[in-house]
């Protein structure tokens, strides 16, 4: 028995006070008060020590997402700007029987494959990089100017599993490291944790990514001993900020990372919702001519986010001893068939069906989606304007497209702002210390526009009027 395992229950110190309005953390140390059965008061019961736990599970990055959740769920009645999730008033459960139906024919009738055969591939396990890479491949090639060998996609457990694999390939030692652009996305960062793999943070400069700056942490981080693996970003609308890069920055990134030895994780989630059709450069992966990119892409935001359903292209010829052994594909597969096995081919089929329905192309099958989301960044920015324009005191940026508004105020915000803007005023939205590592603090907050309509957007900015108006007289600032 490993010492503090064990106590006996008699021994057992009082719970910490599990109340809403306790910090996350504490909420995630405490349990639920149990019932014993009789004659077992003086038995030993193991109890893990939290301390003997890997030590990500105490990392604030990975309690993010959980805290918004948990905020959103004791202010039921509030506004959230805080949720990043697609426009939901356009699912139908009809839809699922549809597109499940329009695949299984897609198998019998253009596959080739008997009824039995069919059944079999929704059904059973399935392939371990997937049963819809060749749909994949197709969207890629009609939405996104990609041509890419179906074999080096693997259709994976949402873009969170892709992210987890790619890092799990890479992180051969200690010595392993990995770059993302900051502010970043907190599900890498917590991938990064959960695989003891540190993340160095390069700056985002004015334009989405400060090339300088990412020569010097690399150069610096080789003086100190460590191995740059690879550069993760959101080129197109970034989360959280917006912010996309332009053409030039993307064909500079991509010579510099070769420069550097160094792999490009490009995260694309965003890139088809841009506020003017025809203004999107290409991403990276179509500019990739040295196979330096691995691309990450989810139908969470374009399908359904039910589904779960995302996938990497990972085209990079790997070598052993001078001998090829596939590509960095088939090592994504390797670790994913020991980790989630294979993909719900139930999932897939319901994704594919969607993609079949539309000519393979998310663009098609998103039009009024897409249409939302510039109706809801315009009335989003127009209202800001309305409210807080004449003050100078309160500022935001102006995206090309995406999920997300970031607005910057004279007071400081952290979780606690979070918790009294929820409970006094009913809105909620997301501290931008979330995506820094070791802040606990700023000055900005994220605003998520996707999943409100008009009335809600109107109503949610006059309840955040109001609460940065009480806050900025609370610290001596007009808004």
């Amino acid at each position: 028995m490993f010492p503090g395992t064990m106590r006996r229950r008699s021994q057992r110190p009082p719970l910490a006070d599990c109340s809403a309005s306790t910090l996350l953390r504490e909420r995630f140390r405490c349990a639920p008060p149990t019932v014993e059965s009789a004659g077992t008061e003086n038995q030993e019961m193991v109890e893990l020590s939290f301390g003997q736990l890997h030590p990500s599970l105490d990392d604030p990055v990975l309690l993010s997402m959980n805290l918004l959740n948990d905020i959103a769920s004791d202010h039921p009645q509030a506004v959230s700007f805080a949720a990043g999730r697609p426009y939901e008033e356009f699912f139908r459960v009809e839809q699922l029987y549809g597109y499940l139906g329009t695949f299984v024919t897609h198998l019998t009738d253009v596959v080739g494959l008997t009824d039995a055969e069919a059944r079999r591939t929704v059904f059973q396990y399935g392939r371990t990089k997937g049963v819809i890479h060749d749909l994949v491949a197709r969207y890629l090639e009609i939405d996104e100017d990609i041509s890419v060998d179906p074999d080096a996609v693997v259709v994976t457990v949402g873009s969170q599993e892709a992210l987890f694999l790619t890092l799990r390939s890479l992180r051969a030692s200690p010595q392993d490291v990995v770059l993302a652009v900051a502010p970043t996305y907190f599900g890498l960062t917590g991938a990064a944790r959960l695989l003891d793999m540190p993340v160095l943070d390069v700056g985002d400069g004015d334009g989405g990514l400060d090339l300088v700056d990412l020569e010097h942490q690399v150069t610096a981080a080789r003086a100190r001993g460590h191995r740059p693996r690879a550069l993760y970003l959101v080129p197109d609308f970034s989360n959280p900020t917006g912010v996309s890069l332009d053409l030039a920055t993307r064909t500079a990134l991509l010579d510099l990372a070769a420069d550097l030895d160094l792999l490009i994780i490009e995260d694309n989630p965003y890139g088809l919702f841009q506020a003017d059709p025809g203004t999107r450069p290409p991403n990276l992966k179509a500019l990739d001519t040295r196979h330096q990119v691995v691309h990450v892409g989810s139908f969470a935001k374009t399908g359904l986010p039910g589904a779960r359903v995302g996938f990497v292209v990972a085209d990079q010829p790997v070598v052993r001893d001078g001998r090829p052994v596939g590509t960095l594909a088939d090592q994504l597969s390797l670790i994913k068939s020991n980790v989630t096995l294979n993909t719900s081919p139930v999932a897939q089929a319901v994704i594919g069906g969607k993609l079949l329905r539309h000519g393979c192309s998310m663009v098609a099958a998103n039009k009024r989606e897409i249409e939302v989301y510039r109706a809801n960044l315009r009335r989003v920015l127009a209202g800001l304007t309305e409210r807080f324009g004449a003050t100078g005191s309160v500022t935001w940026n102006t995206p090309a497209g995406g999920f997300f508004v970031v607005l910057t105020v004279p007071f400081t915000v952290d979780d606690r702002s979070l918790r009294k803007s929820a409970r006094d005023h009913g809105v909620i939205w997301t501290p931008m210390h979330h995506f820094h590592t070791g802040m606990t603090s700023s000055h900005q907050i994220r605003l998520s526009f996707s999943l409100l309509d008009d009335a809600s957007i109107d109503e949610g900015l006059d309840r955040l009027t109001a609460f940065v108006t009480a806050e900025s007289q609370e610290f001596g600032h007009s808004a």
